[in-house]
């Protein structure tokens, strides 16, 4: 089975950057998105072949998740079970036969972390979540995690730390995350691996320069890592500010 996870930074937009042909191009069974920027019916694309699960933010060009599936769930529903995160349209999850697979579009802590509250307050109910489902059976999460982990996730470190997406705070949960029993799959493969990234800033011609930062990832249970077959992240393709990462299993 083979999965992809891509911050598009508006659908529509994107759809306008060749999105159609690299998503027939990736032929992904299930191809997870994050940052629709959309309501259910704007975008002009429906693959054949796959269905569609979305989940739109409140406020209209904002946030919003979506899944397309060749692979027909056993159930799928929104948000991770907390009314305070279901405004934002940040998380599907669908439920297959050996595991959940969760999508999500985790909130940008903002300048000068404005926003670390009620980031830190998700990040601890959606662990709260992943690990509940996790009794049930394995889990994957993917998605625009909007944290980089280690110095290695990004290309200037030092300038970096303390700022939105790699503060302390933000990367310790990360920690939390994986020691309650998840691997980062890319890291599983590719443990020292640097120059990797999948998301460069507009400024500064950053892409040009490959001065990005990992923080799109699939996190699966520990007990799925035999089944890991591949984690690749897809630098040379262009339409977003991110890059799709992929997984296979």
């Amino acid at each position: 089975m083979k999965l992809v996870s891509w911050n598009v930074n508006g659908l529509r937009a994107c759809l306008k950057k060749g999105f159609a042909e690299t998503f027939a191009a990736l032929d992904a069974d299930v191809f997870c998105i994050q940052e629709t920027k959309m309501q259910p019916g704007q975008a002009d694309f429906a693959p054949e072949g796959y269905t569609e699960y979305i989940n739109s933010a409140d406020k209209k060009g904002y946030s919003g998740t979506l899944i397309y599936t060749r692979v027909p769930p056993l159930d799928a529903w929104n948000g991770i079970g907390v009314e305070a995160h279901s405004h934002e349209g940040r998380a599907i999850t669908l439920e297959f036969p050996e595991f959940y697979l969760v999508n999500v579009y985790v909130p940008n802590s903002q300048n000068e972390l404005a926003r670390i509250d009620y980031r830190m307050q998700w990040e601890d109910d959606l662990r709260a979540y992943l690990m509940d489902l996790d009794t049930r059976k394995p889990v994957i999460l993917c998605g625009d995690l909007n944290v980089a982990h280690e110095d290695i996730d990004l290309k200037n470190p030092g300038p970096n730390r303390g700022a939105a997406g790699f503060s302390d705070q933000e990367r310790g949960k990360l920690d939390e995350l994986l020691a309650a029993g998840f691997t980062d799959s890319f890291r599983h493969f590719y443990p020292d691996a640097t120059g990797v990234y999948s998301w460069w800033s507009m400024r500064f011609r950053a892409r040009e320069r490959n001065a990005g930062w990992r923080i799109d990832y699939f996190l699966v249970s520990n007990r799925l890592v035999p089944r890991l077959k591949k984690a690749e992240i897809l630098m040379e393709i262009m339409g977003s500010d991110h890059c799709p990462v992929t997984l296979e299993l």
